[in-house]
């Protein structure tokens, strides 16, 4: 009976994920500015619009330490969210030019 109630509690918590917000790192090359805002703790939405408008300006970022180029992105906000920032080579956008 304990087996059961473990698996039932396992599926529950697995399917509840997607709900309560856990969706991986976020791609900073493919992220609108509200993403960025709620995917990434320190970046509200005055610098998610910054780092779009940085992106579009100067093309995609090649790794997350580009991010430092922003104004307003520190080292704290580049340390808090290491393991929260995807970055691909080529934004979708540009891709299909």
């Amino acid at each position: 009976m304990t087996k059961i109630k473990h698996s039932l509690l396992t599926s529950l918590i697995i399917g509840l994920l997607p709900a309560i917000g856990w969706t991986g790192p976020v791609d900073i090359n493919e992220a609108d500015a509200e993403t960025l805002a709620a995917e990434l703790d320190g970046v509200g939405l005055a610098k998610a619009r910054a780092i779009v408008e940085y992106r579009t300006k100067n093309g995609p970022f090649t790794s997350a330490e580009d991010l430092g180029k922003v104004k307003g992105i520190g080292t704290k906000v580049l340390a808090d969210n290491k393991g929260n920032i995807r970055v691909t080579s080529e934004p979708a956008a540009q891709a299909e030019k």
